[in-house]
């Protein structure tokens, strides 16, 4: 199974309050988002973690990552400052800069790239939070739209229109 997921911001205090998350505090967010992550997947399923993972230093963030089931692909987010290197050593499986095409018309990355009416393909971005771009070939998987949980990409595509 693929899941997709973005903007989780593991360890951001003030992201609370700037997107009005449900939580009381970080660790109440964390601990949140790591038991609804761990519900829908299991150790073999694949997850793109499309940008902006979390706030800390490496120990902090190997923690958060090593509490997480599947193997995770981060897709650098503008948050995700450190280097390729830095982020596999605490525990990605890949870490990708830009984006990544799958099944040749998906076009997975942080923040939303330009697609026309006559281009086959669809973006699934983060980046916006909870707000969404205009048009069908756009789907956000920040948490605040997917419901704090990674989704799954047959879950997104059987309900979007070409």
């Amino acid at each position: 199974m693929i899941y997709l997921i973005s903007d989780t911001h593991f360890n951001h205090k003030n992201i609370i309050d700037y997107e009005d998350r449900p939580f009381r505090d970080v660790s109440e967010m964390n601990n949140f988002l790591i038991k609804e992550w761990n519900r829908v997947v299991s150790k073999v399923d694949k997850v793109y973690h499309l940008g902006d993972f979390g706030w800390g230093n490496k120990e902090e963030i190997t923690r958060l990552v090593s509490q997480l089931n599947g193997y995770i692909t981060l897709i650098k987010g503008n948050h995700d400052g450190h280097s390729n290197k830095w982020y596999n050593d605490a525990g990605f499986d890949d870490v990708v800069e830009g984006g990544i095409i799958l099944e040749e018309f998906i076009l997975l990355s942080h923040k939303p790239l330009y697609i026309n009416n006559h281009m086959p393909y669809i973006n699934i971005h983060g980046h916006l939070h909870g707000n969404n771009m205009v048009g069908k070939k756009y789907i956000n998987v920040g948490v605040e739209r997917i419901n704090y949980r990674p989704i799954l990409l047959d879950t997104l595509l059987g309900g979007h229109d070409e």
